[in-house]
């Protein structure tokens, strides 16, 4: 298996509401929720970097598509990275994403290992981490 991951796929309990807080709020592009006319079939994909898509899926069909019963979502269970170039995009990002529906769990602060982040969740739970490593330049 190359080591590469081309989709990350969320669980979410609304589906509307996501696409709303992702492309509305954040930005992000999408064509929409695709798939209504099959069970357990609507999903909403959006593009993030090249060759890494943003999907999502109501928790009920991937636990049905999977074959696994599903339990409580657990936000400590994982979190996105987001890399940026500054503090102040760090801040900006943060203040976007609250102004979008997001719950700040860690408002953005200097970290203990020289960078600058902060975390929030979005509407279904699932935490972001905002950070600017020093040490980790991004390029577009």
């Amino acid at each position: 298996m190359k080591p590469a991951v081309s989709v990350i796929t969320i669980g979410v309990d609304d589906l509307q509401q996501s696409v709303h807080f992702y492309r509305d709020g954040l930005g992000f592009p999408t064509e929409g929720i695709v798939g209504e006319e099959f069970e357990h079939g609507a999903v909403a994909f959006f593009d993030l970097q090249a060759g890494l898509k943003l999907a999502v899926w109501k928790r009920e069909s991937i636990a049905h598509e999977a074959g696994i019963t599903a339990g409580q979502p657990n936000p400590a269970e994982f979190t996105l990275g987001h890399n940026v170039n500054s503090k102040a995009e760090v801040d900006a990002i943060m203040e976007k994403a609250e102004r979008a529906g997001a719950f700040i769990t860690d408002p953005a602060h200097e970290a203990f290992w020289g960078g600058y982040s902060g975390h929030f969740q979005d509407p279904d739970g699932h935490l972001w981490e905002i950070v600017w490593n020093p040490g980790w330049m991004e390029t577009d």
